[in-house]
């Protein structure tokens, strides 16, 4: 069951990401350059919590395109990966996505409430 909740999630996210892929927003040589020189980014909740993000890639302009988001509280990370938008942002992983336009965000862990949070880097 598990593996093909995987098959489909993989499948899925393949053809979300292939729009970008066609369209030469970054190659992976300028995304994989561009994380290892980012700074540190994290979420900075209004429930008193912050969350780290490990950035994997990062486009030419410094935006993070795929990463970790690090559960401080699980002691493990989350991989999220940038889906596009009209107007915006999404980074969505397992069970949890933040959505947002700008430095400002909402955290979502799959249940009704949200939490609204400030994207922070230095």
């Amino acid at each position: 069951m598990k593996r093909l909740w995987a098959r489909r999630t993989a499948f899925a996210l393949g053809l979300l990401g292939l729009p970008l892929a066609l369209s030469g927003v970054a190659t992976a040589a300028d995304m994989s350059a561009g994380a290892a020189g980012h700074g540190k980014m994290w979420l900075a909740c209004e429930n008193g919590h912050e969350y780290p993000i490990r950035p994997i890639a990062v486009s030419r302009e410094y935006d993070l395109v795929t990463g970790y988001l690090v559960m401080t509280g699980h002691g493990r990370g989350v991989h999220v990966r940038l889906m596009p938008m009209g107007s915006g942002y999404r980074y969505a992983g397992p069970g949890v996505w933040f959505d947002g336009l700008r430095e400002k965000a909402v955290l979502n862990w799959g249940t009704p409430s949200e939490v609204p949070c400030t994207v922070m880097q230095e």
